[in-house]
């Protein structure tokens, strides 16, 4: 399923120039609805929901929703919801004891609910492309899917199926939306926190992020990823987000294929492995006072920016997230978009300005805030 849905998402211009230029329009999309609150405050999370939204759905259902779009409003809303209770200590307890759950009514009955509702969204997709499918041009991930069921229609062992079919697009839509998404809120809360480091202090004084985008960009086209291997500043407070934030902190469950040795352990076929990521993205010697927001983490003393092997807020390995690439553009142009629009302006005093993760289960839930965005 990983090797057939990397490689389909790669013919549908995943870390292509094509995908570039839909990421690109989301971009000027997101800041169209911006412009719409009129400097007010608002709280950003559906906005920057739907941009990642959209990208995933134009690869697996061929087409982008209205922000308006009444079934785009409540499938972003069940997904907020999941990941607000997946995050709670009731869920964390029933992944370590999962008999629980037939004891004791719980909020995960809301959970499953939400992602019946969005797979059985899913299903209806299913069904309207086999009634127009056309072996010969695959619009989508979805037919490139049923293709391959076809092909594979006399092998009893196929893993094609339309359940798989309806699990993977289901992985797809949602890991796809909320961590670009959640990531992007987050950054935004964090540059508010920090102006000196990346926003407008006043109307007239820039500070080095918009800076940069001043000086490589301008303000009269639009960002492109040849941009950024020219805005190492910009690279450096973006990989200082995902750090800092520590938005899947144990990773995903996986499970050991065969007995392995592993630093004088043996760990025995089947066991389930947790992976602490938070124990590399926090790591005081690759990374000094890694409870301090600082990009000069990935600064070199030249102002440069430099890699480090312990960046992986994607996973690492055979099984990092299938969508990096995508998520990475996404990332760049999504919020260097927004910086070279709008100035950032918090309600509250800056000191008072909480960036603290309110929950830390599956994902690091940040707290809700009001933010005004003010065109440039």
């Amino acid at each position: 399923m990983r090797r057939f849905s990397l490689l389909t998402l790669r013919n549908f211009g995943m870390g292509k120039r094509s995908i570039e230029d839909c990421v690109q329009k989301e971009a000027r999309c997101i800041v169209e609805e911006l412009r719409k609150t009129n400097a007010s405050p608002c709280d950003p999370t559906f906005i920057l929901g739907c941009a990642p939204c959209n990208m995933i759905c134009s690869i697996v259902f061929q087409n982008r929703f209205q922000y308006e779009d009444k079934n785009f409003l409540t499938l972003m809303e069940r997904f907020n919801e999941n990941f607000r209770i997946a995050s709670t200590p009731w869920i964390q307890v029933c992944n370590i004891f999962p008999f629980l759950i037939d004891y004791f009514p719980g909020t995960h009955n809301k959970f499953l609910k939400n992602g019946a509702f969005t797979k059985s969204y899913i299903l209806e997709k299913v069904k309207e492309h086999q009634e127009s499918l056309d072996i010969n041009n695959p619009r989508d991930f979805i037919d490139c899917f049923l293709i391959k069921m076809e092909q594979e229609k006399d092998n009893q062992q196929s893993e094609f199926t339309v359940e798989n079919l309806v699990s993977t697009v289901f992985d797809l839509f949602v890991a796809g939306t909320h961590k670009p998404s959640t990531t992007l809120r987050y950054g935004l809360l964090l540059l508010l926190k920090h102006p000196e480091v990346t926003g407008r202090t006043t109307d007239d004084e820039q500070t080095k992020v918009q800076e940069e985008i001043d000086r490589v960009i301008g303000r009269h086209r639009s960002p492109c990823m040849q941009d950024r291997s020219h805005m190492p500043y910009m690279d450096a407070v973006l990989h200082e987000i995902q750090r800092y934030i520590d938005l899947i902190p144990n990773g995903l469950l996986h499970t050991v294929t065969s007995d392995i040795k592993f630093r004088n352990y043996l760990i025995p076929k089947g066991t389930n492995i947790v992976p602490s990521l938070t124990s590399v993205l926090y790591d005081d010697k690759e990374f000094p006072n890694p409870e301090v927001f600082d990009p000069g983490h990935f600064l070199d003393e030249s102002g440069n920016f430099q890699k480090s092997e312990n960046f992986m807020p994607f996973s690492a390995g055979k099984r990092i997230c299938v969508g990096e690439g995508l998520a990475r553009m996404e990332l760049f142009l999504f919020l260097t978009t927004i910086l070279q629009n709008f100035n950032l302006k918090s309600l509250t005093d800056l000191k008072a300005l909480n960036a603290t993760p309110t929950a830390k289960g599956l994902v690091s839930m940040l707290p809700s805030y009001q933010i005004c965005f003010t065109p440039v």
